[in-house]
């Protein structure tokens, strides 16, 4: 599914004309590895930013570091401003970011192990939502993956 999702998300790329930058956490470049598979992907894949640590969050893509103090850095707010922070500082024009717990720990009661929020982004228009996912580390991270490639192509839908 992940391979799919990777060739559709690049098609419609291709379509619009625009380029895909990427700002992960949790899932450690796995976005960015899933659409470089794709035979092409250097005519529509601008760049991809690993920020693991909240330090490379503020470094890297700006986040603030208020923003992380406040909502933590599992949250739709710090993946909001990582994936503007992605556009600001890349040739991107479309932008996808992720940050959450992949486990097996790390886990609170307010943000459980499974917990993972994203954003999209583009100059005209910012989403971001937050989904549980059950499974272990990998089950979560490529469900991660499939659920920020499918966000690039709900954000590039025809208005």
């Amino acid at each position: 599914m992940t391979e799919t999702l990777a060739r559709e998300t690049g098609r419609r790329l291709a379509e619009t004309g625009d380029w895909l930058v990427t700002a992960e956490s949790c899932t450690g470049g796995a976005v960015a590895q899933a659409v470089t598979s794709v035979p092409g992907s250097s005519a529509w894949f601008e760049r991809g930013f690993v920020t693991y640590s909240n330090a490379a969050k503020e470094e890297m893509l700006g986040v603030r570091s208020e923003t992380l103090e406040r909502f933590g850095a599992v949250s739709e707010e710090t993946a909001i401003e990582m994936a503007r922070g992605a556009l600001r500082r890349s040739r991107g024009t479309v932008a996808v970011a992720i940050t959450g717990v992949a486990g097996p720990s790390g886990g609170t009661a307010a943000k459980p192990v499974g917990l993972v929020c994203f954003a999209w982004a583009s100059a005209r228009e910012a989403r971001s939502e937050c989904r549980r996912f059950d499974g272990d580390r990998a089950g979560v991270r490529r469900q991660a993956v499939e659920r920020a490639l499918q966000g690039v192509m709900d954000l590039l839908q025809p208005r």
